[in-house]
């Protein structure tokens, strides 16, 4: 039997192709591993981030709860005043042409004068005035609460 004979070189060439595919194989089977492990590395990072994130969701909702509270207080307590009467709002208003001043009228309640004229407002119209800076108020922090929120999701999506 020579080296030579075709059966032999057949063997061989098809031994080296066994053995190439079989290890063609065995790095596609390392590379699957590898991938699962940066997987599960990425996707551990990934839950890191996300834990993160809604702890200062968390954080952010309860201080908007508890500022809203306060608000809310604030509203109650400011609405029983001009109830009963402690607070009261005035509006500048034009002066008649003829209107005659005396002393008295020039003078507000703490003794400067003034010198424009004011009316009072009952307190139901009051209380509708100051509920629309109220609703500004709110939506004013729940805008500051959406981009802290924003801004706490950018700075831990960019690792920082």
């Amino acid at each position: 039997m020579s080296l030579f004979n075709p059966w032999v070189i057949l063997s061989l060439i098809c031994a080296f192709l066994g053995f190439g595919y079989e290890s063609y194989l065995i790095g596609i089977k390392h590379e699957e591993n590898r991938q699962q492990v940066e997987i599960a590395v990425l996707n551990a990072e990934a839950r890191q981030k996300e834990q993160a994130l809604t702890a200062a969701v968390n954080a952010q909702a309860s201080q908007l709860m508890k500022a809203n509270q306060n608000a809310k207080l604030l509203q109650q307590k400011r609405n029983n005043d001009i109830d009963s009467g402690a607070l009261r709002l005035r509006v500048p208003v034009k002066a008649t042409v003829c209107a005659v001043s005396t002393p008295s009228d020039t003078q507000s309640a703490n003794g400067v004068d003034s010198g424009t004229a004011s009316a009072e407002l009952d307190g139901e119209t009051s209380k509708a005035l100051i509920a629309i800076t109220d609703e500004g108020n709110a939506a004013i922090r729940k805008l500051n609460t959406c981009l802290s929120l924003y801004n706490e999701a950018l700075q831990t999506l960019k690792g920082k």
